[in-house]
């Protein structure tokens, strides 16, 4: 399909002018309960809120989101990261 091949390209592209990394990506989940009927599991991390927002409300996100939504069957989750705090040394 050239449509999904240009617009992986093109998601690369706009991924890169914001403040994330790609945690996981698994084209074979192991399933430990309940039903998964996904083919890939992806899991990106932005640095906060504010740099999801930007990415996600961006023009250039929403014009290849309407070609992947209408792709795939997928669902997507936003999660807040655990904040661990600094730990105090007493010695």
């Amino acid at each position: 399909m050239m449509i999904r091949n240009i617009n992986l390209d093109k998601a690369e592209e706009i991924f890169n002018k914001f403040n994330w990394k790609y945690s996981s990506v698994d084209n074979d989940p192991l399933i430990l309960e309940g039903c998964w009927d996904y083919l890939r599991t992806v899991l990106v991390e932005f640095e906060d809120m504010e740099d999801f927002n930007s990415w996600y409300k961006s023009d250039d996100y929403l014009m290849i989101l309407k070609h992947r939504l209408n792709a795939t069957d997928c669902d997507s989750i936003l999660i807040k990261g655990l904040v661990t705090p600094r730990k105090t040394h007493f010695w």
